[in-house]
């Protein structure tokens, strides 16, 4: 069985690893830029390892944003009503409206949508992430890539993998032929888009789609 998961990426420009802990307040500057999302790991589902459900198949959309150019669409994130450890707590809006859409086609129909979320609604924001992930001293390099886990939302329509849209398999999705999908089934095409619109003003992420063949 095969799935996606909707993520976005983030694109490191420097760190000054004299510190071991980067406090979320000096990292706005070292965060170079963002990438649409990727079809990561678009992962196989079974009795595989961790690693081996998500390492064949990863795919990425075509531009990176620069934060620069996200800065009219930061908005605030959702409450952590846990107080967080000194070097998680952050000052203003550090999250960012970025609109995201899977979906699914193949021969027997045209792209059909099965989920629509937004990175905002991530409870760790880039930076908090960022600076958990170099609190232990871990070097991070320019051009380091990461990925901001699963983007699901508030309603079963922004889940953001198969796993989660069909409850484990439990809620089929029907497509437009009639056809149930638990899973991504070979001959599966998945589409993945995402922008950023404000007061006319719109940034895209640029578009990234996978399909998915037979084994061998």
């Amino acid at each position: 069985m095969s799935d996606f998961e909707k993520k976005v990426l983030e694109f490191k420009n420097k760190l000054d690893q004299t510190q071991d802990v980067k406090l979320v307040e000096t990292i706005r500057s070292e965060i170079f830029g963002k990438n649409g999302f990727i079809n990561q790991e678009f992962k196989r589902i079974g009795t595989l390892s961790a690693d081996e459900k998500k390492n064949f198949a990863s795919s990425i959309s075509p531009w990176v944003v620069t934060l620069d150019a996200l800065e009219p669409f930061r908005c605030e994130g959702e409450e952590q009503e846990i107080e967080v450890l000194p070097y998680l707590k952050y000052e203003g809006d550090k999250n960012i409206d970025i609109n995201l859409e899977v979906q699914i086609g193949c021969p027997d129909f045209d792209a059909h949508t099965v989920s629509k979320s937004n990175y905002k609604y991530m409870y760790w924001n880039m930076t908090q992430q960022l600076a958990h992930h170099t609190v232990n001293g871990c070097d991070i390099h320019a051009g380091d890539m990461m990925a901001s886990g699963t983007i699901s939302g508030n309603d079963e329509s922004a889940y953001g993998s198969m796993l989660e849209l069909s409850w484990k398999g439990t809620k089929p999705l029907v497509m437009p032929d009639g056809s149930e999908r638990k899973f991504i089934h070979d001959g599966d095409t998945v589409i993945m888009k995402a922008y950023s619109e404000k007061d006319g003003v719109r940034v895209g992420f640029g578009e990234v789609s996978t399909k998915v063949l037979p084994a061998k």
